[in-house]
């Protein structure tokens, strides 16, 4: 497989993100969930509005994961008050690492997660943190495998339907901070 690479993505990406954000939310939990409670967060969540706030937010910042220009995956990440629970100056939150899933098992979801470490770097937080829902092992076994700890939990509203996801905390060593 060919190298992937990473782009930063812009409002003018609103439409491809999008589009991948809905295919890879959608791929990855509506086995697991009523068909109204997805229309319904495709719907809300990905809509042009919510995603435009987003992008032009300069504290929440979207990277796409590429393979030969096409694009395979895409990383949130959120700073400061723009994170969604925590808000901690000191930390950095990956809120979405969405891999398209015939790539899945790939290393992209990984080149996704390395991203997030830089961009923690470059801002000089303490730690990581993300929510991951509790019935999502395969995402669960790959923060695990990258030094994530569980330290709480929280709720994740996904329609009507109130899901549990365990929040997960990386704490960055100081020799990587200080670069």
């Amino acid at each position: 497989m060919q190298e992937i690479a990473t782009r930063k993505v812009t409002i003018s990406d609103l439409a491809a993100l999008q589009e991948i954000g809905r295919k890879t939310f959608y791929e990855t939990f509506a086995a697991n969930n009523t068909a109204a409670n997805m229309e319904q967060y495709l719907e809300e969540g990905f809509s042009e509005y919510k995603l435009a706030v987003e992008l032009n937010n300069e504290h929440s910042l979207f990277y796409f994961a590429l393979l030969e220009g096409r694009i395979i995956g895409y990383l949130k990440v959120n700073l400061g008050m723009s994170q969604t629970e925590l808000q901690d100056g000191d930390s950095l939150e990956i809120e979405r690492i969405y891999v398209l899933q015939e790539f899945q098992g790939k290393k992209v979801g990984q080149v996704l997660y390395e991203k997030a470490i830089a961009l923690a770097v470059h801002y000089k937080v303490d730690y990581i943190w993300l929510g991951v829902w509790e019935e999502n092992k395969k995402a669960i076994g790959f923060y695990t495998k990258n030094g994530f700890v569980p330290f709480d939990r929280h709720i994740f509203k996904l329609g009507d339907d109130e899901q549990t996801d365990i929040m997960m905390k990386k704490t960055l060593q100081a020799d990587q901070s200080a670069n």
